[in-house]
C-alpha cells in the first residue's frame, strides 16, 4: 500500500491544491518500509489526483481540501483522510494505528466537504458529514440558499474566528495566506458564505453566527455505543480521545470517545463546533 501526505518541511501542508510536494510512504504489513518526497509539479486539483493515481497511491493524508479536489480523488480511486496536521511521519503512523488524531482546528477554514472525510476544520474541527443538517441549508444540489454578486465566483478572504468569550479558534492571518473558496458552492458554513456574497474587495465585516448558520445543533443520533469486541483496536482508546471510524462506504470519519467501560465504548460523531455560536471578522481580498 502507498500513502501520500501533502508535505512542507516535515509537516502536513494544509492546502491540498497548493502543495508543492508529497511525501509518499510504502507500507507493508501495516508498517512503513520506505518513503520519498516527490514534486507536485505545480499542477491543479484534478492533475494532482491524477499524479497520485499514477504513483499508485492508495491513501492521501492532508489538511484542508475542497469538494472539487475530493471528487477528483474519489474518481482516481484514492482514499482521502483530511484534517491532519503536524509531522507527516507521525500522521502516517497514527493512520496505520487507526487513530489519526487531530489536535486543533482542521478543514483549515470552515469548509464543508462532501461526504465523511477524516478531518475537516482548521487543523482539527472536522467537517463531519458534509452536506447534512450542519450545513445549515447552504449546500446541496438545489444550489445556494442565497443570492449575491459574488455567488459562483472564486473568492479569497482573510478571517479570524472567535467564540463569544473572545477566544480565537482559527485565523487565516496566523497562517499568512487567505482562504480560497467558491462562494455559494457549499464549501463553507452557511453564515460565512452568505456574508461574503455581497462584499466588496477590501471590505471588512464582523458577523455573529448562531449554530443554525454554522455547524448546526448536536444530533443525539450521532452518539452511539458499540461492543469493544466488535471494533478491533478500540480497546486501546480512552475517553476524550479522537479517533476515526469507517462508514458503510469505507470512508473514514472522526469521532470522539465519550465513555468506555470493560465491554462497551461510546462515540460522539457530532462536529465539535456543533451547538456553538461563532464570530468572524472577514476581509475580502480578491474575487476572480
Amino acid at each position: 500500500m502507498k500513502i501520500a501526505v501533502t508535505y512542507d518541511n516535515g509537516n502536513v501542508f494544509q492546502h491540498f491544491g497548493r502543495t508543492e510536494q508529497f511525501k509518499v510512504y510504502e507500507v507493508a504489513d501495516n508498517k512503513v518500509v520506505s518513503s520519498e518526497v516527490i514534486s507536485s509539479g505545480g499542477t491543479g486539483h484534478g492533475a494532482l489526483a491524477g499524479l497520485l493515481a499514477g504513483q499508485d497511491v492508495d491513501v492521501l493524508i492532508c489538511g484542508g481540501i475542497g469538494g472539487g479536489a475530493q471528487a477528483a480523488l474519489a474518481e482516481a480511486g484514492v482514499e482521502l483522510c483530511a484534517g491532519a496536521e503536524g509531522n507527516t511521519d507521525e500522521a502516517v503512523e497514527a493512520y496505520l494505528r487507526g487513530e489519526l488524531v487531530s489536535t486543533g482546528a482542521n478543514c483549515d477554514h470552515h469548509h464543508h466537504e462532501d461526504g465523511h472525510s477524516c478531518g475537516g476544520h482548521e487543523e482539527g474541527h472536522s467537517c463531519g458529514g458534509g452536506c447534512g443538517s450542519s450545513c445549515g441549508g447552504g449546500c446541496g444540489s438545489s444550489g445556494p440558499a442565497f443570492e449575491g454578486k459574488n455567488v459562483g465566483k472564486t473568492c479569497r478572504a482573510h478571517y479570524r474566528g472567535t467564540f463569544n468569550d473572545g477566544t480565537q479558534f482559527d485565523s487565516s492571518y496566523d497562517r499568512g495566506e487567505p482562504l480560497e473558496f467558491v462562494c455559494g458552492a457549499g464549501q463553507m458554513i452557511l453564515g460565512f458564505d452568505k456574508a461574503v456574497a455581497d462584499m466588496e474587495v477590501g471590505q471588512v465585516v464582523d458577523i455573529h453566527l448562531m449554530p443554525e448558520e454554522a455547524y448546526g445543533m448536536p444530533d443525539p443520533n450521532a452518539v452511539f455505543t458499540i461492543e469493544i469486541a466488535q471494533l478491533p483496536g478500540s480497546e486501546e482508546l480512552e475517553a476524550g480521545q479522537q479517533a476515526y471510524l469507517s462508514n458503510q462506504y469505507g470512508q473514514p470519519f472522526p469521532v470522539k470517545v465519550t465513555a468506555k467501560d470493560e465491554t462497551t465504548i461510546t462515540f460522539d460523531a457530532n462536529h465539535e463546533m456543533a451547538g456553538k455560536e461563532l464570530n468572524f471578522r472577514i476581509e475580502l481580498v480578491e474575487v476572480k
